[in-house]
């Protein structure tokens, strides 16, 4: 099966654990794989005034990864998709931090675009509201579906 995995803001502002970032090079090493890095330009997406919080403006993946795209806000960029439907892929793994913000609004994202969406359940974190990432995992599975592991992915590249 064609894959390729979606890196969903691993990057120092949201402080991801050491075993998710280590869990998500170990499979980003064996797929063709894009990152996000989400930065801070209240002139795009509001943050401070909306919420009063925002990202950092200088960031940077914790993940080696094919391509990164820098996005501004919960969404992915059209370039991001645009990117992954060159690839001809079959689904997109999806991994990362927020499960129910934006790593759900990634799935959106991709399921509009025809990409098959399928969340990494064992590589993903909530936000502050949620870090076992449980109820994000039942939103994906409520829209989408599909959910794997890393070791279910590894088995079918072995």
């Amino acid at each position: 099966m064609r894959q390729a995995l979606l890196i969903v803001d691993v990057q120092s502002t949201f402080s991801p654990p050491e075993w998710l970032v280590d869990g998500i090079r170990a499979l980003a090493a064996r797929l063709p794989a894009i990152a996000s890095v989400e930065l801070h330009d209240e002139q795009v997406t509001p943050f401070e005034r909306q919420l009063g919080w925002h990202p950092a403006a200088e960031d940077e993946s914790l993940v080696e990864a094919d391509a990164v795209f820098i996005k501004h806000g919960y969404g992915q960029r059209a370039e991001a998709i645009d990117y992954l439907k060159r690839l001809q892929v079959e689904r997109v793994l999806v991994c990362g931090l927020q499960t129910e913000t934006c790593v759900l609004a990634a799935g959106f994202a991709l399921f509009d675009a025809g990409l098959a969406p399928t969340l990494l359940t064992d590589l993903t974190v909530g936000s502050s509201l949620d870090r076992s990432g449980k109820l994000g995992i039942a939103l994906w599975t409520h829209h989408f579906r599909q959910v794997t592991t890393a070791a279910q992915v590894i088995a079918t590249l072995a």
